[in-house]
């Protein structure tokens, strides 16, 4: 993970409002002096994502008013061109499962590199010097451009693309969903934990009818049961 150059630098967040970006928007914000936040419509199956990240987003202040100041203005870009190419069983209506390729159908293809090439653009309009992912590979789900080595290229190639530097931070790489709870209650405390679990939003069925310990979902898929095995994990270990 590269290294911040100094609180008084600015990151951009790729934010969807679920719970790994909602805890690296707090963790930005902690080690930033300007944050901002960019999401991305690329035409997913519920609208669910959309609304949740615009609730984190208005309810992290409250939580973090020490650090409420850093928090700049949020971006949408419309990406939905982009998801129509993949029909994937997060933009279209199909089974979640593996598919014949060994990789789950919940795979976007190239998401995250379309997703860092528009922040990288994003951030050199608006003079923001890091970009800030929540791609985990410790947790693998089966998304190659999760991978802390897809982030290296792409950190490379931004880089030489924009002749300048692009640092692409992703501080839960190497955390486990247990460990990104923890990091969550060490930045926050309990006012940041609740928020997660309340607001933030992770399930592919983008259920909202069920509330769980960890938070709304289906309890079925995948995404939930990541999430509810961390958060499980964490309240054991405390």
């Amino acid at each position: 993970m590269t290294e911040t150059r100094s609180k008084a630098s600015s990151a951009l967040v790729l934010f969807s409002g679920g719970q790994d970006s909602a805890t690296c928007l707090a963790w930005a914000m902690e080690r930033f002096g300007r944050v901002e936040t960019v999401g991305f419509d690329y035409g997913q199956r519920h609208a669910v994502e959309m609304a949740a990240r615009l609730k984190v987003r208005e309810r992290m202040p409250g939580v973090l008013p020490d650090l409420a100041a850093r928090l700049g203005p949020d971006h949408v870009v419309d990406l939905t061109g982009f998801g129509a190419i993949g029909e994937t069983a997060m933009t279209t209506d199909r089974a979640i499962e593996v598919g014949a390729r060994g990789l789950p159908t919940t795979f976007v293809p190239g998401r995250n590199l379309i997703f860092l090439t528009a922040a990288a653009a994003l951030a050199d309009r608006r003079g923001l010097d890091v970009l800030v992912g929540g791609m985990c590979e410790t947790d693998f789900s089966g998304y190659p451009d999760c991978r802390r080595e897809t982030m290296d290229a792409m950190e490379r190639a931004l880089s030489l693309g924009f002749d300048r530097r692009v640092p692409v931070q992703t501080p839960l790489m190497r955390l486990t969903k247990a460990q990104t709870w923890a990091l969550a209650d060490e930045i926050g405390g309990t006012a940041l934990v609740e928020l997660i679990v309340e607001d933030s939003h992770t399930c592919y069925l983008g259920d909202r009818t069920q509330r769980h310990a960890w938070g709304y979902g289906c309890g079925t898929c995948p995404a939930c049961a990541l999430r509810a095995a961390g958060w499980d994990g964490w309240v054991a270990g405390q």
